[in-house]
């Protein structure tokens, strides 16, 4: 990379949808990019398709990129609101003869795109509207609006080195002259693109291998215009565990329903970063180490996978790294979702730090938590099962005991062992109906450190069979 050229990269979307999983890895990549040599990031919305495009879509992707940290330097740009400017390119083309008007109407593209068929051709434009020296052209029809293509050329090849596919060509005979606005002048999305990139100042493209096919276009629009190339960099696709193409079963959902599902913000950010990239053997890492090391470099060009168990497996690391604090503002949210009112119960720091370590996930630690704020009625025949005659003395004995202790977790652990002992008990005869009448659960963290977050006076309260 030229220290000297300003690095601006672009995020376009489509607002037709959420921002899923794809788009927001192309996002962090390139947001990356201009972070790593000081750039700037842009952010394009690409709302010419105005049947699907929706501000309901638009919404989802800003909060989407929001979530995701990704700030934008410039933007959101909106196409529609540059119309004017991409008539004026149009009229400048069409005067330079880099773009002229086609008259046909659909039947008579349909017609010729069967015709092509039935000969085991193509289907592509057969340039009757393009204006060549000599070349009679049709009768321009009175009542019908054109629409204009671009006169691209004949022969030769368009190539490029990819960032990522390394060297990629197309022969200019494969490309037809492809329409660059409708009959009723709207622009399209492949030379909308190449104006945006030209007036923007884009220095590199980052974006999915599924606009390769589009690329070679967009080249020579730009080579028409006399603009800067950019250098392009086709991200492979992400592929599900199956190795079929990303769905919803798999995980192309709205990044937001990772939100919502407690999944903590730089988890997923760290997941997305090592779909298809990577720096050595480093799994976890922070947005700013991230943004130090990423390069185009060492981003793979076959596809990722997507695997849900490792994102939440990577999401429990940092749950388990995130501070006490911090972690229970996040969890915050979630006991409320999950119905718990947390004001006269213990402090959701306390619950927090103990449960961050069996909690994959902020929905599953609230739902784990709920015997923290709700009192829980043991089941009678669970209670029976575990709690036999010769551990009934040890329990009453223990409920006189524990008013007498400091309410620290080493203490509580000493007067549970203490009637083990006198009682002559195997540990699991004590503990387990103690586990019950405090949870009424099996299995959970340790009792003495949920005996001690309960507090005193609730475990007391508890403590009844």
């Amino acid at each position: 990379m030229n220290a000297v050229t300003e690095v601006r990269t672009r995020f376009a979307p489509s607002p037709t949808g959420f921002l899923h999983i794809g788009g927001g890895r192309t996002a962090l990549f390139a947001w990356a990019y201009a972070r790593r040599f000081k750039g700037t990031f842009i952010l394009r919305i690409e709302d010419t398709d105005v049947e699907r495009s929706t501000p309901e879509a638009v919404q989802a992707i800003l909060d989407g990129m929001r979530w995701l940290g990704l700030d934008h330097d410039e933007g959101p740009y909106y196409q529609m609101q540059r119309m004017d400017r991409y008539k004026e390119v149009i009229q400048k083309m069409l005067a330079d003869g880099t773009a002229y008007p086609c008259y046909c109407t659909p039947e008579e593209l349909d017609a010729m795109r069967e015709a092509q068929r039935a000969n085991h051709q193509k289907p592509r434009y057969d340039g009757r509207w393009r204006p060549e020296p000599g070349k009679s052209l049709p009768a321009v029809p009175a009542d019908l609006m054109p629409a204009m293509r671009f006169k691209n050329p004949l022969d030769g090849v368009v190539a490029w080195e990819d960032r990522v596919k390394g060297r990629v060509e197309f022969a200019n005979n494969e490309l037809d002259d492809f329409v660059i606005a409708r009959s009723d002048g709207t622009p399209t999305y492949n030379f909308c693109v190449c104006v945006d990139d030209w007036d923007m100042r884009i220095t590199h493209v980052i974006r999915g291998d599924d606009h390769v096919n589009n690329t070679p276009r967009q080249i020579n629009v730009l080579k028409a215009l006399g603009a800067s190339l950019p250098e392009y960099a086709h991200v492979s696709m992400i592929l599900g565990d199956d190795g079929q193409k990303l769905s919803k079963r798999h995980g192309a959902v709205s990044v937001m329903q990772y939100s919502e599902e407690g999944f903590l913000r730089d988890a997923v950010v760290n997941y997305l970063a090592r779909l298809g990239w990577s720096h050595g053997d480093e799994e976890i890492f922070s947005m700013q180490q991230f943004c130090e090391w990423f390069d185009l470099d060492h981003i793979t060009p076959s596809p990722a996978q997507f695997n849900t168990e490792k994102l939440k497996w990577l999401n429990h690391e940092y749950i388990k790294r995130t501070e006490p604090t911090v972690l229970a503002d996040m969890l915050k949210p979630f006991l409320t979702q999950a119905g718990l009112n947390t004001a006269g119960g213990p402090a959701v720091e306390r619950v927090a730090e103990l449960l961050r370590e069996r909690a994959p996930t902020l929905v599953e630690m609230a739902a784990q938590a709920h015997y923290f704020y709700v009192r829980p009625a043991p089941d009678a025949a669970l209670l029976a099962q575990h709690l036999g005659d010769a551990a009934r003395p040890a329990l009453a004995e223990l409920k006189n005991v524990l008013p007498t202790i400091n309410w620290i977790k080493a203490e509580i652990s000493a007067a549970v062992k203490a009637q083990v002992s006198k009682h002559g008990l195997k540990m699991p005869q004590l503990m387990m109906p103690l586990r019950i009448l405090m949870t009424g659960q099996t299995q959970t963290p340790a009792i003495d450190a949920i005996m001690e977050v309960l507090g005193q006076d609730e475990t007391l309260a508890r403590l009844v069979a």
